[in-house]
């Protein structure tokens, strides 16, 4: 039987709950105490004093604390929706749902616990119970606007559009006086309702129900670009026009109006000059506009692009406009187009052009060709170093020139860094960048490519200091602490790629780990959104947000961090001295070939510099106790394991790898890096029969991609040659899905060889064969060492290509010398190929960035 309190412990109690809603957690405790010394089992002051320790971040007392509330008083809705609140800060929302509906039965007419519910309902997308509690909270408040548009959006969202538009409409049929014209939650409602009249398909009764919408409203270019695309889908071709010269008049730079007037006007792509008179009228229009003089240059061949890119050139050169290259490097996968540039680029270096071709209107540019010529230098320079029409001699040649007539710019000396990185020399990009850095230290978009560069250069040090410059300092724990307050995610991804190729993993993984926590933080945020982004009548963007969030882990920084990470498990799977931290002078890379003693000690010293450093930040942290006081005078958490000693400790590294790669596979099936990572955690888990559903996803992005191939043929040698036998229903499922490429009885030595006649011009692919073949074979060890060497004869291999060389060669413990000797001699400015160790830091892709 729950216990009853005293008036007096009554109007306790109610002063601790608006101590705990006022974050005011130690007169809340103290409220808690004094009624518990009289009610020791009353169990809504204990449910209530489980939220302030839980908010206090004592989870495990708060919970059992909950719970012996629930067992003194099963009955009260007071205790249930606490439980719940408990299991949703833990972020078990299954289970803290289910604690609210129990409340919800014992206590149908609360708001508050119906309000909770519909928000966890809308965070799991179980749209038919948000639509369920929408119904009732609009039932019990039928007066509130808000209320009527949640339950419009609980149908759209659960795909019911009739329903939701029903519910708008029945609302806008009790309102007895006309909105005022600044009511904007009404003009945003109906917008809303006409979006969801156009996704039923009902274009023509969408455009009626617009053209109704007030001419007061508020947001007039969201309603002339619905109607202008509703008269195109209409076919109401005349009027579509109208629609889309009005949008035109209010911004000429917008490509999609562009392309809507050409569907409108039905222009055929072939019709080059009906096309381009289009643009020449917008382009007289709008004299210091760019649209309508680029989007030309897209389908114009032969000489009306040579003439057209020519005005556009000279025009945007005389002008010293910087993105000029950036704007037209796009037209470069054309191989006409991209000569006629060079050629017209080329002869404006050697003064041949003609300067009355301006395509502007300008017949005087205030005689400044200093800069006419500085911005073509600068122009070729980045022509040469894009990786389309790559030739770094020429490039650096140009950026010297452009330097030469202005040695202040910001912009050259960062292009000239960017020509060192596409070289190979890492430390000299560095540099570069820093001069750029040091011209302006006021911009913070020069001083982030600063820091970056220091990081792809292995300085984190320096990349951080540089950061520092546009930082709090003074936030718990200093720069960085700043950094991952602020979600600076490209920083914290560089900064743990780094650590990455240092070995240093425990500061890799604490940095990837970082980056996983804000997308999980992004995810938390909806919880705002829900509920306030409908007291302020944005429903459209609202419902763009929920469907934005559905593919948030899609981000290229989520993929980017979670392969990263799986990659650094899967080192401390192979290799779990790596968990001692990065050895000096590369001796990560060599201790398999050290002898018992000399490998003890190599340990023994990476584990007293790991003591080192974690002191050092002991030290750090005691200095910095003042610091870091939030606004509520509480200091702020303090980060436990600055190092990610923890995370690198771990016993099952496979295990701790599945926590990036689940949400990865999920969210970025059409990922072919995610695939691989795949199979390679699941094989190594000997998870046969998803490992191979990695190597089909992977096989159906790209049949021809060589890791894919290594993957593929290393499986299928493995599972004929598996010491024990499979449980019989798994070794039915594996023959029967590999018999749909490989036939039981392929010879796979062979195959694997025609695989490497078929790309013999290939690096990545002649990489991936010897790799196979070594894996099948490791007697043939000293063939592929011969023909790894081969390689840097190919013209095809890039500078990543041979460093991938480099790291097999060592690998197969193959002597380098004569490696390293023909790579110095093809990239004589790389540092990778310095000393023997191999320096992977700087290496660029191939895509030019």
């Amino acid at each position: 039987m729950p216990q009853q309190l005293s008036p007096k412990e009554r109007t306790l109690f109610t002063q601790l709950v608006k101590n705990y809603e006022l974050k005011q957690y130690k007169k809340g405790l103290k409220a808690a105490e004094q009624i518990l010394r009289k009610f020791p089992d009353h169990g809504d002051t204990q449910a209530m004093k489980a939220l302030i320790i839980n908010a206090q971040g004592q989870s495990e007392e708060a919970f059992t604390l909950g719970k012996l509330a629930l067992k003194n008083d099963m009955k009260s809705h007071v205790c249930w929706h606490v439980y719940g609140l408990l299991y949703r800060s833990a972020k078990n929302f299954e289970e803290a749902i289910k604690a609210y509906k129990f409340a919800l039965r014992l206590e149908p007419e609360s708001q508050q616990i119906q309000r909770d519910l519909a928000l966890l309902q809308i965070q799991m997308r179980d749209y038919q119970g948000y639509v369920s509690s929408r119904r009732a909270m609009l039932q019990a408040r039928s007066g509130l606007r808000s209320n009527w548009t949640a339950l419009a959006i609980a149908h759209h969202l659960a795909g019911e559009l009739a329903d939701a538009e029903r519910t708008l409409t029945t609302y806008e049929e009790t309102l007895k006086t006309p909105p005022a014209k600044t009511d904007i939650e009404h003009f945003e409602a109906v917008l809303y309702k006409n979006m969801i009249i156009a996704e039923m398909g009902e274009t023509e009764r969408a455009l009626e129900h617009l053209d109704a919408v007030p001419k007061n409203n508020m947001d007039r270019t969201s309603i002339m670009e619905m109607r202008a695309k509703y008269l195109l889908h209409l076919g109401r071709k005349e009027e579509a026009q109208k629609a889309y010269r009005a949008l035109l008049e209010r911004n000429a730079e917008y490509r999609l109006y562009y392309e809507g007037l050409q569907d409108a006007l039905g222009l055929d792509i072939t019709d080059a000059k009906a096309i381009r008179s289009l643009y020449d009228e917008h382009a007289t229009k709008s004299p210091r506009g760019d649209a309508a003089r680029r989007i030309p240059l897209d389908f114009l061949e032969g000489d009306d692009f040579r003439e057209a890119v020519d005005q556009y050139l000279q025009r945007m050169l005389h002008k010293g406009v910087p993105s000029t290259f950036a704007n037209v490097k796009a037209l470069y996968i054309d191989s006409k187009k991209k000569a006629t540039i060079q050629s017209l680029a080329e002869g404006y270096a050697t003064r041949t052009y003609t300067p009355q071709v301006n395509g502007s209107g300008e017949d005087q540019f205030n005689g400044d060709e200093s800069r006419f010529n500085s911005s073509t230098f600068y122009f070729l320079a980045q022509h040469y170093n894009y990786h389309l029409s790559r030739d770094l001699t020429k490039a650096i040649e140009y950026i010297d020139k452009a330097i030469e007539l202005k040695s202040d710019s910001v912009d050259f000396q960062m292009t000239k860094a960017r020509i060192w990185k596409h070289y190979g020399n890492v430390q000299r990009a560095s540099d570069t960048m820093e001069k750029a850095r040091s011209l302006d230290e006021r911009d913070r978009y020069i001083n982030t490519k600063a820091a970056k560069y220091q990081l792809r250069n292995n300085e984190n040090e320096a990349g951080l200091k540089t950061m520092s410059k546009f930082t709090r300092n003074e936030t718990a724990g200093g720069p960085l602490g700043d950094l991952n307050d602020m979600q600076c995610m490209w920083f914290i991804t560089e900064d743990g790629e780094a650590f990455l190729r240092q070995g240093k993993l425990g500061l890799a993984l604490k940095r990837f780990t970082s980056i996983y926590n804000i997308f999980e933080i992004w995810q938390e945020d909806q919880f705002d959104f829900h509920s306030f982004s409908l007291r302020k009548g944005q429903a459209r963007a609202y419902v763009d947000m929920i469907r934005w969030e559905d593919y948030l882990r899609e981000d290229p920084f989520f993929s980017r961090a979670a392969i990263s990470a799986i990659k650094a498990y899967l080192l401390l799977h192979e290799k779990p001295h790596l968990a001692n931290g990065s050895l000096m002078n590369g001796i990560n890379g060599d201790l398999d070939r050290l002898g018992t003693n000399e490998r003890k000690k190599a340990l023994k010293k990476a584990r007293k510099d790991q003591q080192k450093q974690e002191q050092i930040e002991a030290e750090k942290k005691d200095a910095k106790k003042t610091a870091g006081v939030g606004a509520d005078g509480e200091p702020k958490k303090e980060d436990k394991d600055p190092l990610g000693a923890k995370l690198v400790q771990t016993a099952e590294p496979l295990h701790d790898a599945m926590k990036f790669l689940t949400p990865l596979l999920e969210y970025s099936p059409k990922n072919i890096e995610a695939q691989t990572m795949g199979f390679e955690v699941y094989f190594r888990r000997k998870k046969y029969v998803p490992a191979l559903r990695c190597l089909f996803a992977a096989h159906s992005i790209s049949s021809s991609d060589p890791t894919t191939h290594y993957q593929f043929f290393t499986f299928a040698h493995t599972i004929k040659h598996l010491p024990d036998p499979l449980p019989p229903k798994v070794a039915e499922v594996l023959t029967a899905e590999l018999t749909t490429l490989l036939s039981p009885d392929t010879n796979l030595m062979a195959l694997n060889d025609g695989f490497l006649d078929k790309h013999h011009d290939s690096a990545k692919h002649i990489i991936a064969g010897m790799k196979t073949r070594q894996a099948i074979d490791p007697a043939t060890v000293e063939r592929n060492r011969d023909d790894l060497r081969k390689l840097l004869e190919l013209d095809d291999t890039s500078l990543g290509d041979a460093v991938e060389g480099l790291k097999l060669l060592k690998e197969w413990q193959g002597s380098d010398e004569k490696y390293l000797a023909t790579a110095r001699e093809r990239w004589p400015e790389a540092s990778a190929f310095e000393t023997t160790a191999v320096k992977t830091n700087g290496i660029v892709n191939g895509d030019g960035k």
